[in-house]
C-alpha cells in the first residue's frame, strides 16, 4: 500500500475524490505544483482573500493546501518567495473562503504528466 500519493493539486484542480480515497486508505496526499506553476496567482478571488488577510495569493493557496490536510512542496528559488511560502501559519482561512477557493476547480492541469496521455491523448514530444 502506498504511503504518499503525489499529485498535481491547486485551486483549479482540487482532486477532492482522490483526496477522500487517500484519506480512507491512510495515504498522504502531497501536492506537486501547489501554486499551479504560478498561473493562478492573479485570480481576483485569491487576491481579494489575500488582501483581507494581508497576504499574497500564493500564501492564500498554500494556507488552503495546509487547511485541506494536503502536504505540499512549493518550488521557490528566490529568498523572498521562500520566506513568503513559510509565513502561512499566522492566519486562518474561514470555511467560506475555503469553499470559495474549492469552487475554482475546473479540472485544469498545467503539468504534462502521464495522466494527460490517458485523459487527453497528449504525448510527450520526442527529441
Amino acid at each position: 500500500m502506498p504511503v504518499v500519493d503525489q499529485v498535481e493539486r491547486h485551486p483549479l484542480l482540487t482532486q477532492q475524490p482522490l483526496i477522500k480515497f487517500n484519506r480512507a486508505h491512510h495515504i498522504v496526499t502531497q501536492a506537486w505544483s501547489p501554486l499551479g506553476r504560478g498561473n493562478i496567482l492573479k485570480y481576483p478571488l485569491l487576491e481579494r482573500i489575500g488582501e483581507r488577510h494581508g497576504k499574497s495569493s500564493a500564501q492564500v493557496i498554500l494556507r488552503w493546501q495546509l487547511q485541506s490536510g494536503v502536504a505540499f512542496i512549493p518550488k521557490a528559488v528566490h529568498a523572498d518567495h521562500i520566506r513568503q511560502n513559510i509565513a502561512i501559519h499566522d492566519f486562518n482561512l474561514s470555511a467560506e473562503e475555503m469553499a470559495q477557493i474549492d469552487s475554482l476547480s475546473n479540472f485544469h492541469r498545467f503539468g504534462k504528466e502521464p495522466a494527460l496521455v490517458y485523459e487527453y491523448n497528449k504525448k510527450y514530444e520526442m527529441r
